[in-house]
């Protein structure tokens, strides 16, 4: 077999065993892009792609006492509220290898480190991208609550009424990233942890997720969730949001790539992934997060 055939033959093979598990597992590790909204209309093939986010305005109502003349009632337009979505990002991540051996023997492998150290990189970088775009209003009621050292049940608890007067909808769709720090304030409050004051766990994404006060909370250690600090104090930060605060769009499979290095005259082989994604805040996302601090 000749060394271009080889090559193909590889490639081909990446992308029949990858591929389809690289998405799957991109899902299931990352969390706020597990977490924030993928619906949409339209189809994500290339950069640039534009898709459509609506929601129905909620109508007012008619409401007539019996024998006053409630056989008539008034009617609206249809309205929509829509959010465009651009597909404006591309992530990718890619490695330098001397061999094809490198690459043939991890290609079947389940736990293959080689393309779990490349989705880790596209997952980090797609979390990075949107807590880029984390951006809490700061009108009357402030959702940006600073000056919080000590993340007990009574902060929980004001960051639960912020979001039910910002009427949140109550669908089971709360969620909360904490960092460590906050996560270990958790552990340490009695009201937080025991069974007596708490609604137990759940999982998702395969993650568990504490239920407290209607949210599923998690522990978030990413650089990116610490980013969100204004006071960079690199620690004691937590990202309180409903599912739709933000639109991820993004196609269904990871793009692997393999080639010879050698028209840069160098021996070796590069292989890459990327993907193609965009993301927005959804209508009225700015009230449907909650930014919480430490000074």
């Amino acid at each position: 077999m000749s060394e271009l055939t080889r090559l193909a033959d590889v490639a081909d093979q990446v992308k029949k065993y990858w591929s389809p598990i690289g998405i799957s597992k991109l899902k299931e590790d990352s969390y706020l892009p597990s977490l924030v909204n993928r619906e949409y209309e339209g189809t994500i093939q290339n950069e640039g792609d534009r898709v459509i986010v609506s929601e129905y305005v909620i109508p007012k109502a008619t409401r007539k006492q019996t024998g006053a003349g409630e056989e008539a009632f008034d009617s609206v337009k249809l309205q929509t509220q829509k959010v465009e979505v651009i597909a404006n990002q591309t992530i990718t991540v890619a490695y330098e290898v001397q061999s094809l051996l490198e690459i043939e023997s991890q290609i079947k492998q389940a736990d293959s480190k080689l393309r779990e150290n490349m989705i880790m990189g596209l997952e980090n970088e797609l979390n990075a991208y949107l807590m880029s775009l984390v951006s809490p209003s700061t009108s009357n009621p402030d959702h940006s609550i600073s000056g919080v050292s000590d993340f007990n049940a009574t902060q929980l608890a004001a960051v639960r009424n912020l979001a039910a007067k910002a009427r949140w909808m109550k669908d089971g769709n709360w969620f909360g990233l904490v960092d460590p720090s906050y996560y270990s304030d958790m552990l340490n409050s009695t009201t937080l942890t025991s069974r007596d004051f708490t609604e137990g766990d759940t999982i998702i994404n395969g993650k568990i997720a504490n239920k407290r006060m209607g949210f599923n909370i998690m522990e978030d250690n990413s650089d990116a969730l610490l980013s969100l600090s204004p006071a960079a104090a690199g620690a004691d930060v937590g990202l309180f949001f409903h599912k739709d605060f933000m639109h991820l769009v993004m196609p269904q499979d990871i793009q692997f790539q393999i080639s010879s290095l050698h028209s840069q005259k160098k021996h070796g082989y590069l292989i890459s992934a990327h993907i193609v994604c965009g993301a927005a805040l959804g209508i009225s996302g700015s009230k449907k997060h909650i930014l919480v601090y430490n000074t």
